[in-house]
C-alpha cells in the first residue's frame, strides 16, 4: 500500500536545506563579495568626498552580498552539467544532488528580489543601470562554454556597481567612475585568471573556457599586464577626482601585492599557491579604500 504524504512532508521536499542553500549562496566564502564590494566603496567615498549617505554604505554593502550571492547561484545553475566532473565543484548542491534545479532557481529569484529592493532607495538613473548589471550577473556563466575569455565579462559584472554608485550619489556618470569601472574589469580578469589556474586541467576535459588556458605558458605577462592595466587605470581616478599623496601611496602598496602574484605565477601554481594569491586581492582592495578614505581625512 503506497505511504500518503502529507502536505508537511511535501513542503520539506520541494524546500531545500539551509545547508545547502549557505553552500549555493558561498556564506562561508565571502572573498567574492569583497572583491565586488570594495570598487563600489572607492566610488562611494570619492563620489560624496568622503561623507557618504550612511544608509547608502550599508545598501551598497548589502547590495553587494545579495548580487554576489545571485551570482554564485546563477553559476551553478548554469555549470550543473560540468560541476560534478570537477574535483573543485563536485560537491556544491547541484552538482552533488543535495539540491534540486527548480529550488536553485528559486533561490536566486528570492536572492535578486531583495536586491531589487534595496535598488528603490537609488534615483531612475542608478535603478536603470542596476538592471544592466543584473544582465551582465546572468551572462557570465553562459559565456564559459563559448568564448576564450570569460574573465572579461566576470570584470564587467563586477565593475558595474562603481558606475550605479556613482549615479545614486550624482545622479550621472563621470569619468572617475567610469575610469573605476574599467579598473576593476582589468583586476578581475586578472585576479581570476589566476583563481582559473587552479581548474585547468578539469576545465579541458569537460570544455570549459578560461583565460588561464587561452593564454597558456604565457599567462605571467597577461597577468602582469592586466595587473599594471589597473594600477594606470586607478592613477586616472586620482588624477581625475583630485586625489592626493595618501592615495597613490595605497596604490603603491597595491601594486606590491599584484608584483607579488605575477611571481608567483611562474613556472605554474598548485591550487592552493593560487587560491592564497587570489585571498590576497581583497587586502589590496582594502588597502586602496584606506587611501581612499585618507585623502579626505589626513
Amino acid at each position: 500500500m503506497m505511504k500518503e504524504v502529507t502536505g508537511e512532508e511535501e513542503e520539506k521536499h520541494f524546500l531545500p536545506s539551509l545547508s545547502a542553500v549557505a553552500a549555493l549562496l558561498r556564506l562561508e566564502k565571502q572573498y567574492g563579495t569583497f572583491l565586488v564590494l570594495l570598487p563600489a566603496l572607492w566610488t562611494l567615498f570619492i563620489a560624496s568626498e568622503g561623507r557618504p549617505d550612511p544608509l547608502l554604505v550599508f545598501i551598497i554593502i548589502f547590495g553587494a552580498f545579495l548580487m554576489r550571492s545571485a551570482g554564485c547561484a546563477i553559476n551553478d545553475i548554469a555549470d550543473r552539467e560540468f560541476d560534478p566532473h570537477v574535483d573543485r565543484t563536485k560537491e556544491r548542491p547541484l552538482a552533488s544532488g543535495r539540491m534540486r534545479f527548480p529550488q536553485a532557481v528559486a533561490v536566486f529569484v528570492v536572492t535578486v528580489l531583495f536586491a531589487a529592493l534595496l535598488t528603490l532607495y537609488f534615483n531612475k538613473l542608478a535603478i536603470m543601470l542596476s538592471v544592466c548589471c543584473l544582465f551582465f550577473v546572468i551572462l557570465y556563466p553562459f559565456t564559459k562554454r563559448y568564448v576564450s575569455f570569460p574573465q572579461v565579462f566576470l570584470g564587467i559584472a563586477f565593475g558595474w556597481g562603481s558606475v550605479i554608485v556613482w549615479a545614486a550619489v550624482r545622479n550621472e556618470v563621470a569619468v572617475p567612475a567610469f575610469l573605476v569601472f574599467l579598473a576593476t574589469a582589468t583586476w578581475a580578469v586578472a585576479y581570476d585568471t589566476i583563481y582559473a589556474m587552479m581548474d585547468i586541467e578539469d576545465d579541458l576535459k569537460v570544455g570549459v573556457k578560461s583565460t588561464a588556458i587561452l593564454f597558456g605558458r604565457h599567462v605571467k605577462e597577461v597577468v602582469a599586464v592586466f595587473f599594471a592595466a589597473t594600477i594606470l587605470l586607478l592613477i586616472g581616478v586620482g588624477i581625475s577626482a583630485g586625489l592626493g599623496l595618501v592615495y597613490y601611496i595605497s596604490l603603491i602598496i597595491a601594486s606590491a601585492f599584484f608584483v607579488w602574484q605575477v611571481l608567483l605565477t611562474v613556472g605554474g601554481m598548485d591550487r592552493e599557491t593560487a587560491f592564497r594569491s587570489f585571498k590576497s586581492n581583497v587586502l589590496a582592495g582594502f588597502i586602496i579604500l584606506a587611501g581612499v578614505i585618507g585623502n579626505y581625512f589626513l
